[in-house]
């Protein structure tokens, strides 16, 4: 069995600039800069043969490459699970492509999402954290945004959960045009 997702890779200096979001917030378990990405659809884990029928139907894919930028911070979760995110400020493009992978999957026979697309960027995971800590958080970084960068291709990525944190691998990249 994978365990696979899509998402859109961010740029190395769009990952440093979020890096410098992190810190002084006893209970964050934060996400490594190289870890940083914003999914476009949660597969969950499958059988090596669905896995090489997803990476088929991805491949025919087509859309055309589009700018994006990061914009705003924001949190969500229960009580317990909570998580600080970078939010997207231009998602029209985003929301297409994501909306695309999400039929496409579906028409191969996946379960449909449930959850509503919130595109986003992980900054961290929440354990026990007031919330005040978390409305100074987002206070201070209420008017974070990014450069925009070019989105020139969607990637499959395989995670492997481990004791220090999930690992990410880059199983298959298909081209925007």
């Amino acid at each position: 069995m994978i365990r696979l997702f899509t998402a859109i890779e961010i740029p190395e200096s769009i990952r440093l600039q979020l890096s410098l979001l992190q810190g002084g917030m006893p209970g964050a378990r934060w996400t490594l800069p190289e870890n940083m990405h914003l999914t476009l659809r949660f597969i969950g884990e499958v059988d090596h043969a669905t896995a090489r029928d997803i990476d088929d139907v991805l491949a025919v894919i087509r859309e055309p490459a589009f700018s994006l930028s990061l914009k705003g911070v924001g949190e969500f979760g229960r009580k317990e699970g909570r998580a600080l995110w970078a939010g997207v400020a231009n998602g029209v493009e985003l929301q297409h492509l994501a909306a695309k992978i999400e039929s496409a999957l579906q028409r191969m026979g996946l379960a449909a999402e449930t959850r509503k697309y919130s595109p986003h960027v992980t900054l961290a995971r929440l354990r026990d954290v007031p919330m005040g800590e978390i409305q100074t958080f987002l206070t201070t970084h209420a008017m974070f945004k990014s450069p925009p960068f070019e989105v020139r291709q969607f990637v499959l990525f395989s995670s492997q959960t481990t004791a220090k944190g999930s690992r990410y691998r880059i199983e298959s990249a298909y081209p925007l045009e």
